[in-house]
């Protein structure tokens, strides 16, 4: 068998404004720094896109020991591209960490209020979207591809923070994380025309492009969020190979970048 050591330290893009905040900690993962291999390489954390499982395993358990936990505090959902939201437990610790089968069901965002919780989606596009709550120390991470943006996963996920936890949009910061910029991000005209003419790029005869960071930023302040408490990472996961997996660059045989956030005790 290939050496399976890690290549390269692990990486993580942050937001500026997230990491002010010493209650909790967040990232989202790059490719770099796991033990994957061809095509996966290397930090995939992804169990459905045909890696070994206990490899990827090893890739999980690295990203959470880096922010001080194990596996039994890592949460994950089997993502559907839809725009339902979990709110999180205790009981709900392990749960997606080593197994699909044991993912919270047909969720895109989770949410929690308690504290040492990895919650943790997966990427390869779609915009990992984080949210925190100053206030009241509620944290969340959403999955929107352009389904979910639609579908209201972001006001959806504000809405059960502030139905569970009393958390008002104004008190909440959001960051975007990479994922698939206009430069890239080409559709079919029955997508563009879910979105607003301002976010639709097009250049000579070819297909429209869809700004999704932009749609997620306007979505995000429609629900209430000031728009100077709104960080984007503007990095296009499709450009960006060497540091990002790209679904569509890819051709879908390629892993998962992990979006993660924690509060700590």
């Amino acid at each position: 068998m290939e050496d399976t050591k890690p290549t390269d330290a692990l990486q993580f893009w942050k937001s500026k404004r997230f990491s002010e905040l010493s209650w909790l900690s967040h990232g989202v993962t790059e490719r770099t720094g796991g033990v994957s291999l061809t095509p996966f390489t290397s930090l995939n954390l992804g169990l459905h896109v045909g890696d070994a499982a206990e490899i990827v395993c090893r890739n999980r358990e690295r990203v959470a020991t880096a922010v001080g936990l194990n596996l039994t505090r890592m949460v994950c959902a089997e993502q559907v591209h839809g725009s339902q939201v979990a709110v999180i437990t205790g009981n709900d610790a392990g749960r997606g960490a080593t197994t699909t089968e044991s993912a919270i069901s047909g969720v895109d965002a989770l949410v929690t209020g308690e504290s040492d919780l990895l919650l943790t989606l997966f990427f390869a596009d779609c915009l990992p979207v984080l949210l925190a709550d100053t206030e009241r120390h509620v944290v969340a991470v959403a999955h929107a591809g352009w389904r979910g943006l639609i579908g209201g996963v972001l006001e959806n996920t504000l809405e059960r923070m502030a139905q569970q936890f009393g958390s008002r949009p104004q008190s909440v910061i959001a960051a975007i994380g990479p994922g698939v910029s206009p430069c890239c991000f080409e559709v079919g005209a029955e997508v563009a025309a879910h979105f607003p003419t301002s976010l639709i790029h097009r250049q000579g005869n070819e297909k429209p492009h869809v700004d999704l960071p932009g749609a997620a930023r306007l979505r995000l302040i429609d629900a209430g969020i000031p728009a100077d408490r709104i960080d984007g990472a503007d990095l296009c996961t499709t450009c960006y190979t060497e540091r990002f997996f790209s679904h569509r660059r890819e051709q879908g045989r390629t892993g998962r970048m992990g979006a993660f956030i924690t509060k700590h005790t």
